[in-house]
């Protein structure tokens, strides 16, 4: 009796199970395997995240605001949030989205709608639903809003 073993749920959610696919990463939403429009790179996006934080932190919380150092982070977080809402609201890209040449689209190439940005953002300032992602870098956040990062 044989019988066939179908993929472990994780498959869907976890890099690593099915080997190197990172040729076909994109290729499930219709995206190019390299060049713009291309699914956007972990160094990237973890560059643009980098600094958001920083101007989020020090120029706005600190510079700006003059908060006092114990409040940093929560209000960096806050400052944070507004950010990417407006930002990724109506250009679909924060500062260092901008500066590491990437930005959040909509699934069908588009700027995403006010809603899913919502959704995105806050989702994104609790930072666990984008540790886990899927075989096309797709954070839950950024499946939960139905968006994807791609390349400039």
């Amino acid at each position: 009796m044989t019988t066939r073993q179908g993929p472990r749920w994780t498959q869907s959610l976890l890099i690593g199970i099915r080997g190197d696919d990172s040729e076909d990463r994109g290729s499930g939403l219709g995206l190019p395997a390299k060049g713009p429009g291309s699914v956007a790179s972990w160094p990237r996006r973890i560059g643009a995240i980098m600094i958001d934080w920083m101007i989020c932190t020090w120029a706005i919380a600190q510079g700006l605001l003059r908060l006092p150092a114990i409040d940093y982070p929560l209000a960096g977080l806050g400052v944070f949030a507004v950010t990417c809402l407006l930002l990724i609201g109506t250009m679909g890209m924060t500062f260092g989205m901008r500066l590491t040449g990437i930005r959040v689209a909509a699934l069908d190439g588009g700027r995403p709608a006010f809603v899913p940005v919502v959704v995105r953002t806050l989702l994104l300032c609790l930072a666990v639903p984008a540790l886990v992602w899927d075989r096309d870098r797709r954070g839950l956040h950024d499946r939960a809003a139905g968006t994807v990062v791609v390349h400039l």
